[in-house]
């Protein structure tokens, strides 16, 4: 197929031709541009003859004469002029999206670790507001079931304890408040807070925490919010789990009473996927903590995590949609 371009008629390429070098098109510019080998030479770095071989090379790729040698040096042909435009064109959309990419700031990841509930339901939901604000830093989460000890290759740990961690300097965070959670339907319509009598209506849904464990457990929480011994449980099994994430989603699904901390199920409450169904709570002794290690690696770093969330605790208790929970 041959199409016309002012004087020059051209025909598609074949397609067995092979590909033209990104070097010989740059060497081409600059020829083009100085009309000069030597000059072209001097500009590349490299010796007169080597750039005549390239651009004799080239026309007979091109099987078309792009120069026309004259006594006193070179002029371009049509087909010379016709290629140079669209070279230098093709050139510099190349240079520009180089210097784009390599302009980009290098992104540096911050090794987190923590445990499951509290990335689940703190820490993820919040996070956006910090990549918005840093947006060359990305945070990479290492999460276990158990409260995560400072490793190596963590660069800053949020973990919940009484503030006392054998490795690194720890930065209270808060201190936690507990209270029975469930999710709306079981309640049928009535409004909390019920009588205490209404708690061994449902199955207690219980975490399996190691024996030394700091959270409560059902037979500690009843008699720190002054309610009655540990009921009975209802005909059918008792639903345990060895994991807090997976006790709250059993919650939420209606399948029981689970123990709440304030921290983690504040969000479900304001989107009233969780309720409070009685009234009182437990303050306890241990909270979360910031635990940074005791090297100093990436320290700067570091700290505009650990900002970060201070100024995220300042803010009102209030969902992410912005409406003050229920108390």
């Amino acid at each position: 197929m041959t199409r016309r371009h002012g004087n020059i008629l051209l025909d598609a390429a074949p397609a067995d031709r092979p590909a033209l070098a990104l070097d010989s098109l740059r060497t081409f510019e600059v020829v083009a541009r100085r009309l000069s080998f030597t000059a072209a030479a001097g500009e590349l770095g490299t010796t007169q003859p080597a750039i005549s071989q390239q651009i004799k090379r080239l026309e007979a790729q091109l099987q078309v004469r792009l120069f026309d040698r004259v006594h006193r040096g070179i002029l371009l042909t049509e087909a010379g002029r016709l290629l140079q435009e669209y070279v230098e064109a093709g050139l510099a959309t190349l240079d520009e999206g180089v210097r784009l990419v390599t302009a980009r700031p290098a992104h540096e990841v911050l090794q987190v670790a923590t445990d499951f509930a509290f990335a689940a339901y703190w820490l993820l939901p919040r996070l956006p507001r910090f990549h918005a604000r840093h947006p060359e830093l990305d945070v990479s989460l290492v999460t276990s079931d158990r409260v995560p000890l400072p490793g190596p290759e963590i660069d800053i740990t949020l973990g919940f304890g009484d503030g006392r961690f054998k490795h690194g300097e720890a930065w209270p965070l808060f201190r936690e408040e507990v209270f029975p959670v469930c999710s709306p339907r079981l309640l049928q319509g009535r409004q909390p807070p019920l009588p205490v009598l209404e708690l061994g209506q449902w199955p207690l849904l219980h975490l399996k925490a190691a024996p030394n464990s700091r959270w409560y457990d059902w037979k500690t929480l009843l008699p720190a919010l002054d309610l009655a011994p540990l009921p009975a449980a209802p005909s059918g099994a008792v639903l345990s789990f060895d994991n807090y994430t997976l006790v709250i989603q059993a919650a939420i699904a209606g399948q029981g009473l689970a123990i709440g901390w304030r921290h983690l199920v504040d969000d479900l409450l304001q989107q009233e996927l969780l309720c409070r169904p009685f009234a009182g709570l437990a303050t306890s002794r241990y909270g979360y903590y910031a635990i940074l290690p005791e090297r100093k690696r990436r320290q700067r770093l570091v700290q505009r995590f650990l900002d970060w969330l201070l100024e995220e605790l300042e803010l009102p208790r209030e969902s992410l949609a912005g409406a003050r929970l229920a108390t």
